[in-house]
């Protein structure tokens, strides 16, 4: 998996040079400048347009890659990619030092094409396609998860120089957002058959994978998983397979607060079950919305206004179908904050307006691309602007083209806050 650990460089520079960035503008804010910003490009570039429009703050990023280190140090990241594909995302984690989590050949080449070293890369998809599984052997990656015995005979004949990580059930997941122990991961009765079916394919199991669910709320699930862990290493040992050196803890963080809880569980379980481990032990996660989620701010046009009484009705020019299905399927709670750049030039953040019940409809003719009801927000007009933050973690990267309202298209400018 690469002897390179995660770095922390604190230039615009160091980012900005990197591969998916370079000749990109990149324009240097102030932590605090954001709006400003974001308000700079609609004067000078949308004007006219008036499509929906990121920012992605490199800054957030190498501040989380430093809050990561802090926390972690003993864990390296595989950025998700499935979270947020997006290319200078991507670049600035590479020259940040991730790994990369990727679950297809499609990510597997958006990766590789950034110069990234096929050792970081972990093809982390327990149910992976014959022909992803050729291609991934074909350049290099060899690391991946399974967790049945059909995998274990497709690796065998496709890939049988892959190393294995078997990917276990979390005990407990039922709090996180975005719940996976339905869908992947061995039973613990099932974890010795498995071990046996991969020993018998001449396959190498390298250690264990599980993931407590996406957007985790009870971090102490990782003691639990963390245990289990522990108990496929003992029987591997009994089984004498060759003794397993890489523990994959997953994904499920959060930046802020609970990444700290989170950070503090991990620590300790590690601790109380692989005391002795270190040095020996390559230990790995998958983050993707702790990095991506805070990282990215959405622009919307409103495009459209109805009056109904004391109550407010604007349509948006992203919705549902595109960024906001994280509604839908990321069980996503979306704040915003108007940027009036058409009605109150003078005073676009609209302080100290009166505010209104309002919702928020997105552009396709769908009843259901509801974004927001019951939203307090002052009067807008048409042409004004709404700012969504926090809109990094599994937003353009599910969008659609429903209706002719293109996902894909939606440009990102990038932006480098300095923390001071």
């Amino acid at each position: 998996m690469g002897s390179e650990t995660v770095s922390n460089p604190r230039s615009l520079q160091d980012v900005s040079g990197a591969p998916g960035l370079r000749g990109q503008k990149v324009t240097t804010i102030q932590k605090d400048g954001l709006i400003s910003f974001m308000q700079s490009i609609v004067l000078n570039t949308q004007l006219d347009s008036k499509e929906p429009f990121y920012v992605l703050d490199l800054g957030t990023v190498v501040s989380l890659i430093d809050q990561w280190a802090r926390a972690l140090p003993s864990v390296r990241p595989f950025y998700a990619v499935k979270c947020n594909p997006d290319p200078a995302l991507l670049g600035a984690m590479a020259a940040l030092g991730s790994g990369f989590d990727c679950a297809s050949q499609a990510e597997i080449e958006s990766v590789l094409g950034l110069g990234v070293s096929p050792d970081r890369i972990i093809f982390a998809n327990p149910c992976k396609t014959e022909a992803h599984i050729k291609y991934a052997a074909s350049v290099g990656v060899n690391l991946t998860t399974f967790d049945s015995v059909d995998e274990v005979e497709k690796i065998r004949k496709w890939h049988p120089k892959c190393d294995l990580l078997i990917r276990i059930k979390a005990p407990d997941d039922s709090r996180a957002r975005c719940p996976l122990g339905p869908k992947y991961g061995a039973l613990p009765e099932e974890v010795e058959p498995l071990l046996r079916a991969a020993q018998a394919a001449g396959l190498t199991v390298s250690g264990v994978s599980f993931h407590i669910g996406s957007g985790a709320t009870h971090s102490s699930a990782y003691r639990g998983a963390i245990g289990a862990a522990k108990s496929v290493f003992q029987a591997a040992a009994r089984l004498g397979l060759p003794e397993m050196w890489v523990l994959n803890i997953g994904g499920g963080f959060t930046a802020g607060q609970p990444f700290e809880e989170a950070a503090s569980n991990v620590r300790e379980a590690l601790q109380a079950h692989f005391p002795k481990a270190q040095g020996r032990l390559s230990l790995i996660a998958e983050p993707g919305r702790f990095f991506a989620e805070s990282a990215f701010t959405l622009a919307a046009n409103v495009i459209g206004k109805r009056v109904r009484g004391e109550l407010r009705e604007y349509w948006i020019n992203d919705g549902i179908y595109g960024s906001m299905n994280c509604l839908l399927y990321d069980h996503a709670t979306l704040k915003c904050v108007p940027m009036a750049c058409s009605s109150k030039r003078a005073n676009p953040t609209c302080e100290g307006a009166i505010t209104y019940s309002s919702t928020v409809f997105g552009p396709t003719c769908d009843a259901l691309d509801t974004v927001l009801t019951g939203h307090w927000l002052p009067e807008l007009q048409v042409n004004d602007w709404l700012l969504f933050p926090n809109m990094g973690a599994y937003t353009m990267a599910a969008g659609s083209n429903f209706n002719g309202f293109n996902t894909s298209a939606i440009l990102t400018y990038l932006a480098y806050s300095n923390p001071s």
